[in-house]
């Protein structure tokens, strides 16, 4: 079993920042991989971005070049960085760890995003 806990959402202008936190606690290590997924008002939730035990990362061609996901093994935290926000950015963001041999999905309770124009 894994627990996720999202942080760091907020309202922020178009063309402005924020760095969105997800600390994993519970058996984390057999963790396969660990995303940020985000789901608009009316629409489906969709991947934004991914990063496996090994460190590779990959990213929705809607945000390729605004985010970045990392992570810090230390605090079982990984992170979105998200630059150039545009309202279409607008969403809850929840973070999913894939988890174990079942790859089973933990989700986090979400956090809220709003980008104004």
């Amino acid at each position: 079993q894994v627990q996720l806990v999202e942080s760091g959402g907020g309202l922020v202008q178009a063309g402005g920042s924020l760095r969105l936190s997800c600390v994993a606690s519970g058996s984390i290590s057999i963790i396969n991989a660990m995303a940020w997924y985000r789901q608009a008002p009316g629409k489906r939730r969709e991947l934004v971005a991914t990063i496996t035990s090994g460190a590779t990362t990959t990213y929705a061609d809607s945000v390729k070049g605004r985010f970045t996901i990392s992570r810090d093994a230390a605090k079982n935290t990984v992170y979105l960085q998200m630059n150039s926000l545009e309202p279409e950015d607008t969403a809850v963001y929840y973070c999913n760890a894939n988890w174990g041999h079942s790859r089973i999905n933990f989700w986090g309770q979400g956090t809220q995003v709003t980008v104004s124009s």
